[in-house]
């Protein structure tokens, strides 16, 4: 019986890149039979046969800025501080840190994320979060653009200015590295950027540039990956009645059946983007019920689709993918699962901070979230 096993992203995020091992198995809250997967579908260890589709946010993912709520560089991070800083109330109803660092996990059952208890705090590391400072500090210095580029280039396309005019990477260098070692490693992939926000035509348009003309000061060869970017923007538009996904002429939905979006998404070659459906996720209380569909085949032995997204949640309340798993070989029908069922294992939460300050932050979380897919499927069916 193939069960996702929900200690996989728990224990990889305490360790850092390392995988958890010998977990109780997840029973979801669907009522939904699990998965059996025959030991002939099993994939092989690493097989770079496999096409990878990695769905890709941008906002607090790629970018660190957030256009739906009209945040900017400063204040993205700042805010993104108060969801990984940790406390709890005192008896006295007093707050009290349980930690000086940021994590995307509590350290503790009993601890709770500042931005959770109190809300959007504008300024936090000013006033109440002032201890953190010199994590947003050491951050923003990361981010700062290459002196002495192009300012045509700069300005206008790959940096953003701060709030006292310096200029900051406007998407993540770790995202570019990302797709040198994909390549590097013989993959065969393709990036869907999926964002409820406005700024997809503008990072369409800005990473073609950088593929194909080499505009990026700290990635100057990349035209040599032969990587193609479609830069119009599709659609994903959900209702009571189904799915809808359009972009240009084309058209799919729900109507022609899961299995036929689930190809649709698995055929896409390149780099290109679809803009989610923000007030269908509103709609259902910022729940998974309403959050970017994914629908997930762990019998298809050809490819591998994993979703990135700084608001993954192991509540499966307050998170913003909807996952949708094949109950059979070729089937149609699917079944909800919990996210922490997926957690790195199909599902990876971003950790900003570290998208920042390693180079291949996202590559690694690639590489984890492999060995773990295969390693469910296998113990599984042991």
């Amino acid at each position: 019986m193939a069960e996702f096993d929900e200690s996989n992203g728990r224990e990889a995020e305490e360790r850092e890149g390392t995988n958890g091992r010998n977990a109780p198995e997840l029973a979801c809250g669907t009522g939904d039979p699990a998965l059996t997967v025959p030991r002939e579908l099993w994939p092989s260890n690493h097989d770079q046969r496999k096409k990878l589709v990695l769905h890709i946010d941008l906002n607090n993912t790629i970018l660190v800025s957030d256009t739906v709520i009209a945040q900017g560089i400063e204040a993205a991070l700042d805010h993104f501080l108060s969801t990984v800083t940790w406390g709890k109330m005192s008896k006295k109803g007093k707050w009290e840190w349980l930690s000086d660092s940021a994590s995307l996990l509590p350290p503790c059952d009993d601890a709770v994320s500042y931005h959770s208890h109190f809300g959007k705090i504008a300024g936090f590391t000013s006033a109440a979060g002032r201890r953190f400072r010199g994590i947003l500090d050491e951050h923003l210095e990361l981010l700062r653009w290459p002196e002495g580029t192009k300012a045509s280039i700069g300005d206008r396309e790959l940096s953003v200015k701060g709030e006292g005019g310096q200029l900051y990477h406007w998407i993540l260098p770790s995202f570019f590295q990302l797709l040198k070692d994909l390549v590097q490693e013989g993959r065969e992939f393709a990036i869907i950027f999926r964002s409820f926000g406005s700024d997809l035509p503008r990072v369409l348009s800005a990473v073609s540039r950088v593929l194909n003309e080499g505009a990026h000061p700290l990635f100057p060869d990349l035209p040599d990956l032969k990587l193609n970017v479609n830069t119009t923007p599709g659609k994903i538009r959900c209702s009571r009645r189904g799915i809808v996904v359009s972009r240009a002429k084309e058209s799919i939905s729900t109507r022609d059946g899961e299995r036929s979006l689930y190809q649709y998404f698995s055929s896409v070659q390149g780099l290109g983007g679809f803009q989610d459906h923000y007030d269908w996720w509103a709609t259902n209380t910022f729940s998974i019920r309403g959050g970017k569909p994914l629908w997930v085949d762990p019998f298809d032995q050809h490819v591998q689709h994993i979703f990135i997204d700084d608001h993954i949640r192991q509540d499966d309340e307050h998170t913003i993918v909807h996952p949708k798993v094949f109950l059979d070989p070729g089937g149609t029908e699917t079944r909800t699962a919990c996210t922490s069922e997926l957690y790195d294992i199909t599902l990876v939460q971003t950790d900003l901070l570290r998208a920042i300050s390693h180079p291949s932050y996202f590559t690694q979380r690639v590489h984890i979230c492999l060995e773990n897919y295969e390693r469910n499927l296998q113990q599984g069916a042991d």
